[in-house]
């Protein structure tokens, strides 16, 4: 699948993403939370999100999390042979204040960046984030060890090779998000889910999460915040074929703290690129363990068969191809 290069302001899009459990033996009890809900962004309005359970919860409870996620909390206490999830969400994507200019490039090194602003010096965004003047603890917080991520002196020192000294932050990140992608094969049977950043570094190989798990390491080891970012990316498919219904991808890119200017903005390494409006985040936290879409326990079950598909359409295109039939 290609990855657009969309440079609107603004899409809006209809998301399918459906999640299938079949068991070999019964469950006799599921309970389960779910981080499926788009929540309101600095660059995403929620029109309308939906969950679909079968077998019907017998409890369940939606909150918000520490990190303004929607959770929805639920339980099933009859006996059942499977489970299906599908979320349904309307949703705009806003594009960010930070873009990139001409034409797509993965090139790397001095002088090759094409963002649209360099970006104060990063040591003055590191300075500012622990001074007691400027002091946000939802932007401190991010520049510290999390359960999956540690900061040592490894990731520090292939941070340091992009964020040079007095080098702009934003152009420092495009310019690491960029070695990453080179870097770094993608490869889905080099890691698992609980692959740790040091793993995958010395692989030089893994997905969307490894890399972004990378990435926030390497950037709290140098002293900067940056935080998991959990959603979809918009594809395409190869020229010639048609467009498949539940192609879609699940993704994962990281966001960096910036300064007040522009605050947090999104790089996406598995592509090497700023997060656009083909980027569409669900979630966030400190690491993949606090935006896990589904995680639960369940009684009984024996061997489980896991079906995922996603289907994220903008709604311009859906009404085109409804005209159409």
């Amino acid at each position: 699948m290609t990855v657009m290069q969309n440079q609107n302001s603004e899409v809006r899009y209809r998301i399918e993403h459906k999640t299938s459990y079949a068991y070999s033996e019964p469950v006799a009890v599921c309970q389960n939370q779910v981080r499926m809900m788009p929540a309101p962004r600095p660059n995403l309005t929620c029109h309308f999100t939906r969950l679909d359970i079968l077998p019907l919860p017998d409890s369940s409870e939606e909150h918000q999390d520490y990190f303004g996620n929607r959770v929805l909390t639920f339980a099933i206490e009859s006996t059942h042979q499977s489970l299906e999830i599908v979320a349904h969400s309307d949703v705009t994507v806003h594009a960010p204040t930070v873009t990139l200019i001409g034409p797509p490039t993965n090139t790397v090194g001095p002088g090759k960046s094409n963002i649209s602003d360099v970006g104060q010096p990063w040591e003055l965004i590191a300075q500012q984030i622990q001074s007691a003047d400027t002091f946000d603890a939802m932007i401190d917080q991010q520049r510290f060890d999390s359960p999956r991520i540690r900061r040592v002196q490894p990731f520090a020192d292939y941070a340091f090779k992009s964020f040079t000294p007095g080098r702009g932050i934003l152009e420092a990140a495009l310019d690491f998000t960029r070695r990453i992608y080179t870097d770094f094969r993608y490869d889905t049977s080099a890691t698992n889910v609980d692959t740790l950043p040091e793993e995958a570094f010395a692989a030089r190989a893994g997905v969307c999460q490894d890399f972004a798990q990378f990435a926030i390491a390497c950037l709290r080891s140098i002293g900067l915040s940056a935080k998991y970012v959990s959603g979809y990316l918009r594809t395409l498919p190869p020229v010639g074929a048609p467009r498949l219904i539940g192609a879609d991808e699940s993704h994962a890119w990281f966001s960096i703290y910036s300064g007040p200017r522009h605050g947090w903005v999104g790089f996406d390494p598995t592509n090497g690129t700023v997060a656009g409006t083909d980027h569409i985040p669900i979630s966030i936290g400190r690491d993949y363990g606090d935006i896990s879409p589904m995680c639960g326990v369940v009684l009984g079950g024996g061997q489980t068969t896991l079906k995922v598909s996603v289907d994220v359409q903008p709604i311009a295109m859906q009404q085109q191809q409804a005209m159409q039939q």
